[in-house]
């Protein structure tokens, strides 16, 4: 098994941190792993990135051109990553920053309104964990338990009250791919 994935969006927005979130639940289910973040000096508000590759084999480079699934939060990141999902890959995105929706026919093409679920859980800080429950629904390539491990890890100590929530937004998001 390999996956590559691609999370992509504005800073600001959880990317960086699912990224993390699913390397470190990759580590936690004995995975080989890269975690590779790009954003630019601005950070918050501009373009920002990781590349996360899951394996059980060694990994032989982190830089990649194409991907087996792509989690897109913008219209700019649709436009950038689209074309470089693999055939037969998986594209995932949020809807409420999208004005050209995704056209490609050999990728499957799946619609998460993780803002509207993040509102309705009354934590617009959840929006990350709904769209990271929806990429395990799509493709389970870690258990949840791995990645509830994996976000004790990289939280402070001072938000693990927050898992709880935390964990009812992976469902949540993993709930929306199912009722498709």
């Amino acid at each position: 098994m390999k996956e590559e994935i691609v999370i992509a969006g504005f800073g600001g927005q959880g990317v960086l941190s699912m990224g993390k979130i699913l390397a470190y639940a990759g580590l936690m289910d004995n995975l080989e792993v890269t975690w590779m973040p790009s954003y630019g000096p601005e950070q918050r508000g501009g373009t920002a990135n990781v590349t996360v590759i899951l394996s059980d084999a060694p990994i032989s480079s982190p830089v990649l051109d194409s991907y087996d699934t792509a989690v897109v939060l913008n219209q700019q990141s649709l436009d950038k990553f689209e074309a470089k999902v693999k055939p037969g890959g998986t594209l995932i995105y949020d809807p409420s920053g999208i004005h050209r929706l995704p056209g490609r026919t050999d990728i499957t093409v799946v619609s998460v309104d993780a803002m509207t679920a993040a509102i309705e859980l009354q934590n617009s800080k959840t929006y990350n964990m709904i769209l990271l429950g929806a990429l395990l629904a799509c493709r389970p390539v870690v258990g949840i338990d791995a990645v509830l491990r994996g976000l004790k890890k990289t939280l402070p100590e001072r938000h693990h009250h927050l898992i709880p929530l935390n964990e009812q937004a992976l469902r949540k998001g993993m709930g929306l791919v199912g009722d498709k």
